[in-house]
């Protein structure tokens, strides 16, 4: 099931779809669905394996600009602030069994297996709440005690939620089709891998590094 306005898979049937079929791959798309909270390989390989689809078809597709409400872990940032570095973006929702599963221990472990690009400022890991369903429940209370009990640190952005719509703005500006959702982007600002679902993070490992190397063209 693709994600349209309207017409979204909830992050409550998203574990299920997992364990039921591939994922669908859009076009300058890629998602994570993280292993156990405690991060076990096992698991990890088998969410790889049953979410396996060939090689995402890479993009080059100018990022738009996130618009945050509120940031939590810190005073928050603008992607044209961001320019010159690698930008590791996760949709979540708190309440989403993938996002607990798969892509918030997977930041986890990108950010101890990049810490030296992320130290050096050459990498920035970041999340924004995209919250599209339960939002009453999901509200930002919710969401700082939730951030604090999984020890998350990184800045982590709660979608501007406008009166009368249902999407945040976010989520309709990179037209995300549910949670987990990550995009990277490079150093120039182009969404180079965005996914809704599960992959193999090895494989966007190598695209990572692959963006690390590459030179920067902002003027010094």
């Amino acid at each position: 099931m693709k994600f349209k306005q309207g017409n979204m898979i909830s992050g409550w049937s998203l574990a299920l779809l997992l364990m039921l079929a591939p994922f669908s791959v859009q076009a300058v798309t890629a998602s994570i669905l993280e292993p156990p909270l405690a991060l076990n390989q096992t698991a990890l390989d088998q969410v790889a394996q049953a979410s396996r689809v060939p090689t995402p078809i890479v993009l080059t597709q100018r990022a738009p600009e996130w618009d945050v409400s509120e940031w939590i872990n810190g005073p928050g940032t603008t992607l044209a602030q961001l320019h010159g570095k690698v930008v590791i973006v996760e949709f979540f929702q708190l309440w989403c069994p993938g996002c607990n599963k798969f892509s918030i221990p997977l930041m986890k472990q990108w950010q101890q297996k990049f810490a030296g690009e992320i130290r050096r400022g050459e990498m920035v890991m970041l999340s924004i709440h995209t919250v599209f369903e339960g939002h009453d429940y999901q509200n930002p209370k919710r969401l700082k005690a939730f951030v604090k009990e999984k020890g998350i640190h990184h800045l982590v952005g709660i979608d501007r939620q406008m009166k009368g719509e249902h999407l945040p703005e976010t989520m309709k500006a990179y037209r995300t089709r549910g949670t987990p959702e990550m995009a990277i982007i490079d150093r120039q600002g182009n969404i180079r891998f965005q996914k809704f679902g599960g992959f193999d993070p090895a494989r966007v490992e190598v695209l990572i590094q692959n963006l690390l190397n590459e030179k920067s063209m902002v003027k010094k």
